[in-house]
């Protein structure tokens, strides 16, 4: 599976475009698998200089040979079509769905999360982990590394509390997403 949390590229809204609301969208694009098609969806994204704020990539129909990319961008109502739009147009791309505004829809995140710390600090951090359900996947005696499950705002919290306790390192996933009940994308 191929992640990619943020890319560098900035966003650029026109002064009109300013006053509608900029919101984050989560959308599925179910593409070939094949060499080059990751390319050309991040290369629709940095080339209009929409940012990216996760990526994840994993083939899903092994006999169909496809993929689903799921990004969560932000942009305006407009933007975001405009983004539609122009991914449906990309020649391996199947189909685009936005899932924030397809329905009801699940969406999780890992993290692994090492964390430095010895004494009161080190209690601190496994008492965090405990409340929200964070593993140790690695103990030593200076270190922990947690393995983390959730909803994206959950993950940036427990980091967060983290940060005074030791925080050394966060590796995420990026997010993953599928729509509820018996419809497939």
């Amino acid at each position: 599976m191929a992640t990619v949390n943020t890319m560098t590229a900035t966003t650029h809204y026109p002064a009109a475009v300013i006053s509608e609301s900029i919101e984050s969208r989560t959308l599925c694009v179910l593409v070939d698998n094949e060499p080059g098609v990751l390319a050309r969806v991040i290369g629709l994204f940095s080339g209009r200089g929409y940012n990216i704020e996760s990526l994840t990539v994993s083939e899903t129909e092994h006999e169909k040979h496809l993929s689903r990319i799921t990004i969560v961008t932000r942009g305006t109502p407009m933007v975001i079509e405009q983004i539609k739009n122009q991914l449906d147009r990309l020649v391996p791309v199947h189909r685009v769905v936005d899932l924030t505004k397809a329905g009801p829809a699940l969406q999780r995140e890992l993290a692994m999360v090492k964390v430095r710390g010895q004494g009161e600090p080190r209690v601190e951090a496994l008492r965090l982990a405990d409340a929200f359900r964070a593993r140790v996947i690695d103990a030593s005696n200076e270190s922990f590394v947690f393995e983390i499950t959730g909803a994206s705002d959950k993950i940036d919290s427990f980091v967060n509390l983290m940060l005074p306790l030791g925080l050394v390192e966060v590796s995420r996933t990026g997010v993953a997403a599928i729509s509820r009940g018996p419809e497939g994308m």
